[in-house]
Order: C-alpha cells, then sequence, then structure tokens
C-alpha cells in the first residue's frame, strides 16, 4: 500500500473502445514529469499496441466474489484503474468504492470513453452507457468516424435534458482538446455513492418520501425514518436481482 494517499482515476468503457490509446494521451499531455503514474488494467483486457506509452502497467482481477484484487501500486501518486469492458460496469462500480477505501486511496474522477461506433450501430446498449453516465464525471466521445452527427447531439441531448452535469469532450485522433481539464480532480457525477458525505432520504410512517418543508414544524406529529439515500444502479429485488438490468456487453464486441 502506498505510503501517501493516492489519487485514483477510474475509467470506464467497452473493451476495443481505445482507452488505452485516449489514456496515454491524458497522461502525457495532462501530467507532469514528476507526476508519479501508475494504470492497472483488468486482467481480461487483451495487450494493444498503446499500452507501451502507459509506462508502469499492473493487473487486478475481478473475482468470483464480485470484488476487485489488487492492489494500489507503491510510490505512485496518480493511478488509473481500467475496468474490464467485458463485464458489467455497474458490478465493477460497486465493488470499487469499498476496495478504494480499503487501499487507502482517494478518487479522482471518473472517466468514460465512449466508442460511438459501437453505440450508434446497437440501439439497446443505450442502457449500457446510460449506467456508465449516471457515474462519471467526464465522458469522451471516441470513435466518431462514420457516425452520424444527429447522432451525437442526439446522444449528448439525452443527458443534457436530464440535466447530468459531467463533462462531455470528443476525441479525435485519440486526443482530447485538454487533458488537464479532464483530469482535474473536481467532482462532476449524477451518483453520490463516491461521496464522503452521503445524502439520506426521510421517510414518513406510509413510507412516503418527505421533503424539508414537510419536516418544518412537524417534529412529535409523525414517525419518520431517516436512511442513506440508495443509488438507483445498486438496488436490487427481493430476488437479489438488480432493478435496473443492463444488456451484456460482451454479446455486442
Amino acid at each position: 500500500m502506498p505510503s501517501e494517499k493516492s489519487l485514483v482515476y477510474l475509467v470506464l468503457g467497452a473493451a476495443g473502445s481505445g482507452r488505452r490509446e485516449v489514456l496515454a494521451d491524458l497522461i502525457e499531455g495532462g501530467l507532469g514529469e514528476g507526476d508519479r503514474v501508475a494504470v492497472m488494467l483488468a486482467e481480461g483486457e487483451a495487450a494493444a499496441a498503446a499500452e507501451a506509452r502507459l509506462g508502469a502497467v499492473t493487473r487486478w482481477r475481478w473475482t468470483e466474489e464480485n470484488t476487485i484484487e489488487g492492489s494500489l501500486p507503491a510510490e505512485a501518486g496518480r493511478i488509473f484503474l481500467v475496468t474490464d469492458g467485458r463485464r458489467n460496469p455497474v458490478d465493477q462500480l460497486e465493488a470499487f468504492g469499498p476496495w478504494l477505501a480499503a487501499q487507502g486511496g482517494e478518487l479522482g474522477r471518473v472517466i468514460c470513453v465512449v466508442d460511438c461506433q459501437l453505440a450508434e450501430k446497437n440501439p439497446p446498449l443505450l442502457a449500457w452507457f446510460d449506467a456508465c453516465v449516471q457515474f462519471s464525471d467526464v465522458v469522451l466521445l471516441n470513435r466518431r468516424e462514420g457516425v452520424a452527427n444527429k447522432w451525437l447531439s442526439d446522444f449528448q441531448a439525452r443527458y443534457r435534458d436530464q440535466y447530468i452535469p459531467c463533462l462531455f469532450e470528443f476525441v479525435k485522433g485519440g486526443r482530447v482538446k485538454n487533458p488537464a481539464l479532464v483530469l482535474e480532480p473536481q467532482a462532476r457525477r449524477m451518483s453520490h455513492v463516491f461521496d464522503e458525505e452521503q445524502d439520506w432520504v426521510v421517510t414518513g410512517a406510509d413510507g412516503e418520501e418527505l421533503d424539508e418543508e414537510d419536516l418544518d414544524g412537524e417534529e412529535g406529529e409523525e414517525e419518520i425514518e431517516a436512511a442513506p439515500e440508495v443509488e438507483p444502479y445498486f438496488a436490487r429485488d427481493a430476488a437479489g436481482r438488480r432493478v435496473k438490468r443492463l444488456p451484456d456487453i460482451a454479446k455486442f464486441l
């Protein structure tokens, strides 16, 4: 375990979406020579030419217990953990929080690289990308060659209309316009699961959610209950299955 608190970036996206090429550009253009950088790739990710530009690379493993097995590289101040792009991102996101806490690291940002060609060709995958965007601070639109401008506009408008606060940036030739902006450790994600202070939900005796106006002047008149807010993508039904289910990305690759 590193002696100082490392800043860890989580990189989402489908296998083959060019994440390593984009990551190399972010490291080369957004960090200084004095930054101690390491990259953790999922064990199942096939080798790629861009990997040679990433410097110190280690592998992490997804266990049968749905946990992340791997240690933060010693002496690295900036670490990029690239998810398994053939597995459910929500499972990995849920496991990432406890793993990061156990490792003593600090979340920098969650970055999602979108393979626009793959997404445009396969509309059922929109639900998969919806989940990734929910947790992301930055969404990088990659592989745009041949993709209709209308599709690109509609894809971004989908999240803008939902007031999702993450940044959307274009990737051109494996490069982004402002790498330092992408790596700025400022939270812009919709989900609050990685926040230090969790939001709480207050409900009345009938189970209905109450807001501050409902609570004003009502103390002692109604039995209320407070509990941490549940991330919708982490919620499960009585049978233990995800309430929000995602398509199997591996079937589209």
